[in-house]
Formats: structure tokens, C-alpha cells, sequence
């Protein structure tokens, strides 16, 4: 009987994070640095008309002001022709203070797919992917700037976390999308009303290690126009590494979003060193808090793992991941059909 060949996590052209046990670090908590400006989509309803009065300007135009935004996808004044002309610029600068800025975009699939890079204001650099598919077009974005995970085989880790992203810069990812899609840069819009259906939480950081400002961002998606996206929540998928708690506490939110385990390895041997957060939340502990999340709120659960040779491809590791799969479904009762499916796949290019 051959030899079963394992090759070991390890990184390319870079150092892992380590401790002085050689433990992979992992990075919670941003570095102090100066924070985003404020922008209209930090808030809620209530809060906008507040800070509208704020600038001296009646409490009605913030419904206005999120027409253009949430609606049109626009912040240009000169598009704002039910605003007062005189002050206009002067408003939609403080209240739409620049967040993302293109530094380049590449356009592959016949111009179907568009991967953008954009600065912060801080000069943090991060990605987002716009996808056009037959039936949908799906958005990946990111939720930090850098990643403080420090798995050895993702290319966002190499630089750990530069600081998490505000709410408003989640969510100005898919407005300014939906405006690259009205003026035509997807290629030809197939409808009037075309815009992002389908939103993806697997571009640069960790979603749930950014749990405040994500909250905040997945509840103006789906608030209904012009308050806000209009998305549907079915329509998000937010994917993590494991982050236990903040699973469970994603269960309660009463947002009934998608839920994605980017597990990489059904066993803890070779998870520790893949995915370094399974040192804190092994892999058992972490499908159980899937299942959790499955039973409290009904929506489907994908467990993803992304193929590497003669590392996690073994035929006994799908043995064993078959096996945690059906534990799952063990007393679940009713049930989606395929709410537990392997989905290989990540959506940036973050494998070498």
C-alpha cells in the first residue's frame, strides 16, 4: 500500500505571525488609527435626521439625501435638483464624504466580471468582485482592511489587520456597483431596473471579527428604498472561519441571512495549522454553532473547502467530512433540501 503523501500548510513569500511557543497569531483588535468620516449610511433613519438638523438643514431633506444615495446611487450634487442650489455642494460633501477611491479595476469573462481595488482614506487597500451571472449578479466585498486570521494559505493575511471597515464603507462597495452597472460598465444592462441581487461577504477580512459594523451594514442593505439596499436578506452570505460566538450571536439578530463555514479541513490535526482560530474553536464546536444557527433561523448553511493538493484532498478527510456533514443533520427535523452541501470556492484569489 503506498504512502499517503502529506504536504503541510506553509506560506509563499512571506512570514506567518508567530508566537514565541510558534503559535500563528491571531489579531482581534484594529490598530489605533484615525477613523473613517462620517458618512449618511452610519446611521439609521432616525439618526440621519438628526445629524441633517444638525447642519442647519430641516429634518425632511435626509429622506432626500438616501433617495439619491440608496436609490440612484448617486453623490453628485448636480443630480440633486429637488435640494435648495445654494449650500447643495457644501451638504452633499458632509454628508457624502468621499470613501472609496478606484485605483484600478480589472475586467475579465467578456467584461461579465469586474474586480476593483480601492483606497481608503487612510490609504488602507481593499477589494471587491462584481459578477454577472445569467440569473443574478452577485457583489463580493470586503469587511476589513487586511485580515488578523493569519491562515498561511490567504494572500489578504499576509499583511494581518490594518483596522476594520466603517459601515458606511461596506456598504458604498455596492452602491458604487450598482452604479458601475447603471452606466453600462458590466456591459449591456439586460433590464432598467438591474443592479446587484446577490451579495457576498468573502472579499478581504473576517466579517464576524468586524461583528458592530457588519450588523450595522447588513441592516441598511436590507432596509427597503430609500432608507436603504433593498436587498434581500436570503440574497447575503456572510462567511467565516469559525468565530463561535459571534455565530451564535448572528443567530439572534433576526436577520435571516445565508451562512457560510469556510472549514478547509473536517479535522483539528491539520485545522490548527490551516485555519489558526481552530486553535480557539475547534472544528466540532464550530459546525455544531452552523447547526445552531440552521435550527434558529431555517436558512440554508454551506460548508466550504477549498481543495489544495496532498493537503486536505485526501480520501479520508471527505470520508470524515461526510461524516461531520450527517451529524449535523441528526435531529434537525425539517429541513431545506441540501442545507448542509460542501461548496469549494473562494471568491478572491486569495490561494497561491
Amino acid at each position: 500500500m503506498s504512502e499517503i503523501r502529506q504536504v503541510k500548510p506553509r506560506t509563499e513569500g512571506w512570514t506567518q505571525r508567530k508566537d514565541e511557543s510558534g503559535k500563528p497569531l491571531l489579531q482581534f483588535s484594529e490598530v489605533k488609527r484615525g477613523k473613517p468620516p462620517i458618512h449618511l449610511a452610519d446611521f439609521t433613519i432616525d439618526q440621519r435626521q438628526e445629524r441633517i438638523k444638525e447642519l442647519g438643514i430641516p429634518g425632511f431633506r435626509a429622506k432626500q439625501l438616501s433617495t439619491h444615495y440608496f436609490s440612484h446611487y448617486t453623490t453628485d450634487p448636480e443630480e440633486m435638483t429637488d435640494l435648495p442650489k445654494e449650500g447643495r455642494s457644501e451638504l452633499v460633501e458632509k454628508v457624502f464624504p468621499t470613501l472609496l477611491t478606484e485605483v484600478k479595476r480589472l475586467q475579465t469573462d467578456k467584461g461579465d466580471t469586474i474586480k476593483f481595488l480601492w483606497r481608503l482614506f487612510d490609504g488602507a487597500l481593499v477589494e471587491s468582485v462584481l459578477m454577472r451571472y445569467s440569473n443574478r449578479i452577485t457583489l463580493c466585498i470586503s469587511s476589513q482592511a487586511g485580515c488578523g486570521m493569519n491562515c498561511p494559505f490567504c494572500a489578504t493575511g499576509q499583511a494581518g489587520l490594518t483596522r476594520n471597515m466603517s459601515a458606511a464603507e461596506i456598504v458604498d462597495q455596492i452602491v458604487r456597483a450598482n452604479k458601475a452597472i447603471q452606466n453600462g460598465e458590466l456591459g449591456p444592462k439586460r433590464h432598467d431596473e438591474e443592479r446587484v441581487s446577490n451579495i457576498v461577504f468573502m472579499g478581504m477580512g473576517e466579517p464576524l471579527a468586524n461583528y458592530k459594523e457588519v450588523m450595522s451594514a447588513l441592516r441598511t442593505m436590507v432596509e427597503p428604498q430609500p432608507n436603504g439596499l433593498g436587498m434581500s436578506a436570503r440574497h447575503i452570505t456572510v462567511s467565516t472561519v469559525g468565530l463561535v460566538p459571534s455565530i451564535k450571536k448572528l443567530a439572534d439578530e433576526n436577520l435571516p441571512v445565508t451562512f457560510a463555514l469556510s472549514l478547509h479541513a473536517p479535522d483539528d490535526e491539520l485545522r490548527d495549522e490551516l485555519i489558526p482560530v481552530n486553535s480557539k474553536w475547534k472544528v466540532d464546536e464550530a459546525i455544531d454553532a452552523a447547526r445552531e444557527y440552521f435550527e434558529k433561523t431555517g436558512r440554508r448553511v454551506s460548508i466550504e473547502y477549498a481543495l489544495i493538493k496532498d493537503m486536505n484532498d485526501h480520501k479520508w478527510r471527505a470520508e470524515l467530512l461526510g461524516t461531520e456533514a450527517e451529524r449535523t443533520r441528526q435531529g434537525l427535523g425539517p429541513r431545506e433540501p441540501n442545507s448542509f452541501e460542501p461548496n469549494a470556492g473562494l471568491c478572491l484569489d486569495q490561494l497561491h
